[in-house]
């Protein structure tokens, strides 16, 4: 496979695109446009600033900022002094952002300053003070042009690594081998628990190449990246495989479908990856028809059920070439399954395609029938960071991944998801986990007892409804539950329905029969 030949490491990405694709442009940031040369150059920078700050192979960096070209060089220089990047996501809470940093071991943070009105840095410093500290985080750079005293600017940051030779840098970053650790995707397992997917840059590197080949990206592409750098989807589908082919990046840090109208057209974006309600909000816009859409020639879609009429509409509306829908989980580099440019638009909309080369998937059920998903290939995750236990519940001993998604594979190798062994729901395109929700909103004084499903959103596909048994003499209403949700948990886990309850029902063990509370 060329991506794990040709490159080796992601650091060999970076410097192969710097070179062959040196002129084009690698980033477009409002009017900032900065080309592969430079962008080698100032990942190489950042790198020599990792170094500088005593950042060692193997160690963990993380990145709690949304998606811009800062992300992309703080992170490729990361990654390039040979860490293991860890991606937080933007909506998560400072407590939530800890426990991750905390889990992973993280010696540097870089943090956005203020984002969407929240201060990530006091957001963080409320959360330290509350809990149990975090030992192991050395420093904190804050991508923005002011920072607390005891925390650095970027500009410092990088200001430091300028004793750091070019010959140092590029042996630290030539060092890195294939089989090193280069991320740590944090997501929650039927516990809640917080459980960090380790994966390698050969498989990163293997697994893209396969998207961009399936995909079609292409030299001379412009990728509106909306889906979050956090996200396999945004930072390996997006910023890796642009890299890769010699694609214009252009990072997106919001979704607003004004702001994405105005850049596909001003842009001449060809390439718009994301969930549906992506796509049907652009369709929809009244003012679509004021742009120029004519560029966009390929939409890769997933994540949650897609209707047919919204592939007919993307081809027949716009003239997108090129409409596919894709699978994949954190635990298998983010890629199981894909459609292949040229199948049935029956098959786009009803599948999520066939299994990528090099992997197997198989359904512990009949032909036509559903059963749990289970994968297996060069794209499964080492295991879970530092958690054996969970390791051994998703992992077999002959390498398949357990899924915890069922499915059902049609004759030709299809796979359709139709359900959550986890319980898990999709809210306009974040995984959701009810069992994480519920621990949280456990915590309020007067939840005495809770259980969390997904119900039916005609917006963002899925919601949460969450089933509450109030304490004794408590007068809170469903408002007060939501309100304080919001200001303890991330915005797409907070439910959008409290049904108050006398008890919830429950088996012999003690298990929530969340059957019946959706049939209620």
């Amino acid at each position: 496979m060329r991506g794990d030949v040709e490159w080796g490491s992601i650091p060999g990405l970076v410097r192969s695109a710097a070179e062959r694709y040196a002129e084009a442009e690698a980033v477009v940031e409002g009017r900032t446009r900065i080309s592969y040369a430079e962008l080698g150059a100032r990942v190489e920078r950042s790198t020599a600033a990792c170094v500088a700050a005593g950042i060692a192979p193997g160690d963990r960096v993380a990145i709690w900022a949304p998606n811009s070209s800062d992300w992309i060089v703080a992170a490729l220089g990361a990654v390039s002094a040979g860490a293991v990047l860890v991606p937080i996501n933007t909506r998560f809470k400072g407590a939530e952002a800890a426990d991750v940093l905390r889990r992973s071991g993280a010696r540097l943070l870089f943090v956005t300053g203020t984002f969407l009105g929240t201060s990530y840095v006091a957001s963080l410093r409320r959360a330290v003070e509350r809990g149990p500290g975090l030992p192991d985080l050395d420093q904190v750079v804050v991508l923005s042009d002011d920072a607390p005293e005891d925390f650095r600017t970027w500009k410092d940051f990088l200001a430091g690594g300028d004793g750091v030779g070019p010959a140092e840098v590029r042996a630290r970053s030539a060092a890195v081998e294939g089989s090193w650790p280069s991320d740590i995707v944090f997501t929650s397992g039927t516990t809640g628990r917080p459980k960090g997917a380790v994966i390698t840059h050969a498989q990163t590197l293997r697994a893209y190449e396969i998207w961009c080949d399936l995909a079609g990206l292409r030299q001379g592409d412009r990728y509106l990246i909306v889906n979050p750098f956090f996200h396999t989807f945004g930072y390996k589908a997006g910023v890796l495989a642009c890299l890769m082919r010699g694609a214009t990046m252009i990072p997106q840090p919001v979704f607003n479908i004004d702001t994405a109208l105005a850049n596909i057209a001003a842009e001449r974006v060809s390439v718009l990856p994301g969930p549906p309600t992506l796509h049907q909000s652009l369709l929809d816009h009244p003012a679509r028809d004021a742009h120029d859409l004519s560029a966009l020639r390929l939409v890769v879609t997933g994540a949650a059920v897609v209707p047919l009429r919204l592939v007919e509409r993307l081809r027949g509306e716009l003239g997108v070439e090129t409409v596919l829908t894709a699978y994949g989980l954190s635990e298998a580099s983010g890629i199981v399954t894909m459609c292949r440019r040229g199948d049935d638009p029956t098959v786009i909309a009803s599948t999520s395609g066939r299994a990528i080369p090099g992997t197997e998937v198989r359904v512990e059920a009949e032909v036509g029938e559903p059963g749990e998903v289970l994968v297996r290939g060069f794209n499964v995750m080492r295991g879970y960071y530092e958690d054996q236990a969970g390791t051994a519940e998703v992992l077999t001993r002959d390498g398949w991944l357990r899924t915890g998604d069922v499915g059902v594979l049609d004759a030709g190798g299809n796979l359709r998801i139709t359900d959550r062994i986890k319980d898990m729901f999709i809210v306009g395109g974040f995984n959701a986990y009810p069992a994480e929700i519920e621990q949280l909103l456990g915590l309020h004084p007067d939840v005495a007892d809770v259980a969390v499903i997904g119900v039916p959103d005609a917006r963002l596909g899925e919601v949460g409804k969450a089933y509450v048994v109030r304490r004794p003499h408590s007068a809170m209403t469903s408002d007060d539950l939501i309100a304080w949700a919001r200001r303890e948990m991330a915005n797409y886990k907070v439910p959008r329905w409290v049904a108050f309850v006398a008890e919830l029902p429950r088996n012999a063990s003690g298990k929530v029969l969340k059957g019946e509370l959706r049939r209620s």
